[in-house]
């Protein structure tokens, strides 16, 4: 009997349509989504490591570090090394997108990662004393990173000094990156940013 992801959520019907995502989105069943870092030290390493334990690696930060959106957030490394909280948080935003959506959440979310994934960035590259700005192609890897990165960020910065609790703005950010809602989605508004700058570094 295959296990389920926190024993509620069937992750063999979770189809990942982006070709490129297939290799690095783990969907491997597992009950509970830790690995104690034993994939750190090796080259793409991650990529073994299952969705779910990525998103809340991706919580446990010190808020945004710098001005993002207008904002500055200090979580005082509230969150950081406190993976078994983390995790509840996740399974928690997961059981609030499953009771609104009747979907399997874990499907939503990597939608959700799919949607949010720049296809193009830039990068600053110095020449002759002269610095300016090219357009690259990201990686598969780098993307999903990118997207995970940014929903993660989008609930902290919704339930920062908020009524809302961290685990339903990580559930309404999910819900509106997966329908790729470009005016109310923090991590849809971030790749489209970031692919309007590119393109103006072509």
């Amino acid at each position: 009997m295959d296990e389920k992801l926190f024993g509620k959520y069937d992750l063999k019907e979770v189809k990942v349509t982006d070709p490129s995502f297939v290799a690095y989105v783990n969907l491997s069943p597992v009950n509970m989504p830790h690995s104690h870092g034993r994939h750190a030290k090796k080259q793409f390493g991650k990529s073994a490591v299952n969705i779910a334990e990525r998103l809340a690696n991706k919580l446990m930060r010190g808020g945004t570090g710098e001005k993002t959106s207008g904002k500055v957030i200090r979580t005082d490394g509230r969150l950081q090394g406190k993976k078994s909280r983390v995790m509840g948080i996740v399974e928690q935003a997961l059981d609030t997108v499953a009771t609104r959506t009747k979907k399997n959440p874990v499907q939503l979310l990597v939608d959700a990662a799919q949607n949010a994934a720049p296809r193009e960035d830039f990068t600053r590259v110095s020449m002759g004393g002269v610095s300016y700005q090219v357009a690259v192609d990201v990686s598969a890897s780098r993307r999903l990173d990118m997207a995970l990165r940014n929903i993660a960020l989008a609930a902290i910065m919704g339930g920062f000094d908020k009524k809302k609790t961290l685990a339903d703005a990580l559930a309404d950010e999910i819900e509106l990156a997966a329908k790729n809602d470009s005016n109310l989605s923090y991590a849809i508004k971030k790749r489209d940013e970031t692919e309007r700058m590119a393109r103006s570094s072509r």
